[in-house]
């Protein structure tokens, strides 16, 4: 498969996953399992699958919790920026952590501060005490929050680089991509709807509670599975990391504006939406309305393996962006349910393969041993989006109505295209990577799609 790659970081260290040169491999292949649900064990994705939603529910719960219990929308859009300010600056240095020191030790300690930081909201909000101890709560909530879909991608493609046949990995690395990015989107777009249930049919602080037990349970069981052990760094050997700086690259920053874009997408359009549904005598249908756009999402992002190599990662990129910013202008057009409907529908099918296309190219670009880093970037940068833009939307559908809030996921949406035309513009060309240690001539044509995600096996003197 054909894909963009700017300068990825060569790897001149012996994967230790894969056979080494004079070693007998002639019984190996059927020793490895054969899928990756076989790899990974057949407990592995439904675990990593629900411990996403507490992140998602985060920035829409505590605006709910907040504006319930302290009656004012502008303190809780305050809080919830609050929270994303704290995703932003302690999201990427728990992927760094994780890079060095493995991840199951940052994500025990940051689920069980995170899963504490939701139950004290959820008393500190009803509480006496003075607003700023609401806001601090907040961003403990968001430094703290468990960056489990970073930490999944990393871990199966590990599986896939060291553990499946070598003629099995182009096929399982292009459909892990393309999973890993619709559960993500089914957490982000489905969680919202799961803290308005709980909100409306228990009490406020429903959703914090829920989040907190879910974190407990699942983030908790996520840490201590055994796939956690592929990302633990080698006692025999340092980790090898390319210098900090390597981060601050145009190729790397472009993606993390796509994905800011992504969550200033999600935050406009939930909360406009909700605005005009009850201006219109609609708001129990806010839910339903928006989880439309979750259903053509989650197609598109599990599909995505079927899409012909010649349709390049900037090429997606572009097409889906303007897919998503022809929805939006559709959206702030619509002037009655059924047009929102048509306009969120559109919207599904843009931006499930824009999500998928982003994470893809961030496995493609990331540092030598760095892509926790990356990938963790980029979920701070979709939860920052988001948590400003539910503020700042709210505040204009406060201000001005729900008709001039509906037009802002516009903006949202031209910022994602013009980060892909940014992209396009610095160009696409690949890299030469050798294939692993071990395969064979024939197995030549997985190395394109190898390249793409080995800096994923970012410890290359590790152990398996």
């Amino acid at each position: 498969m054909t894909t963009d790659q700017h300068s990825t970081p060569q790897n001149s260290t012996p994967q230790h996953g894969a056979p080494q040169q004079g070693a007998p491999t002639a019984a190996e292949p059927a020793q490895r399992p054969l899928t990756l649900r076989a790899a990974a064990g057949a407990g592995y994705f439904p675990i990593a699958f629900i411990a996403r939603f507490p992140f998602a529910m985060m920035v829409v719960g505590t605006l709910t919790l907040v504006v319930a219990a302290r009656d004012s929308i502008a303190l809780g859009g305050l809080n919830s920026a609050l929270l994303g300010l704290g995703s932003a600056l302690v999201g990427p240095l728990l992927g760094a952590a994780a890079d060095r020191i493995g991840q199951r030790p940052v994500i025990l300690v940051s689920g069980i501060l995170n899963s504490l930081a939701l139950l004290a909201l959820a008393y500190v909000a009803f509480s006496s005490l003075p607003d700023v101890a609401v806001l601090a709560v907040g961003f403990v909530i968001g430094a703290t929050s468990p960056q489990i879909g970073p930490f999944s991608r990393s871990r199966l493609v590990q599986l896939i680089l060291t553990r499946l046949p070598a003629a099995r990995r182009a096929k399982s690395l292009n459909a892990t991509m393309g999973y890993e990015s619709a559960a993500d989107e089914t957490a982000f777009v489905f969680g919202p709807v799961v803290v308005g249930l709980l909100a409306t049919t228990m009490t406020p602080a429903a959703p914090m509670i829920g989040a907190a037990v879910l974190t407990l349970l699942f983030v908790t069981a996520f840490a201590l599975h055994p796939t956690a052990a592929l990302s633990a760094p080698s006692t025999e050997a340092p980790t090898v990391q390319a210098p900090a700086s390597a981060l601050r690259t145009a190729p790397v920053l472009v993606i993390v504006a796509g994905a800011l874009g992504v969550g200033l997408f999600f935050g406009t359009v939930l909360t406009s939406l909700t605005a005009f549904l009850a201006e219109t005598g609609n708001a129990g249908s806010a839910g339903l309305v928006y989880g439309v756009m979750g259903v053509g999402s989650t197609i598109l992002a599990l599909s995505i393996s079927l899409f012909p190599e010649r349709f390049r990662l900037s090429a997606r990129w572009l097409v889906f962006s303007a897919l998503m910013l022809a929805s939006m202008i559709a959206f702030g057009l619509a002037g009655g349910l059924m047009g929102l409907i048509g306009a969120m529908a559109v919207a599904g099918v843009g931006i499930g393969p824009t999500v998928v296309t982003l994470y893809s190219l961030a496995a493609e670009r990331s540092p030598q041993g760095r892509s926790a880093t990356v990938m963790s970037m980029l979920g701070s940068a979709t939860i920052v989006g988001q948590s400003a833009a539910s503020a700042l939307t709210g505040a204009v559908a406060d201000s001005a109505g729900s008709g001039a809030a509906m037009w802002l996921p516009t903006g949202a949406a031209g910022l994602v295209l013009l980060a892909a035309v940014a992209n396009a513009v610095l160009g696409g060309g690949r890299s030469a990577v050798t294939a692993p240690e071990g395969d064979t001539a024939e197995d030549s044509q997985t190395e394109p799609v190898t390249a793409r995600a080995t800096t994923l096996a970012e410890h290359p003197a590790e152990h398996l």
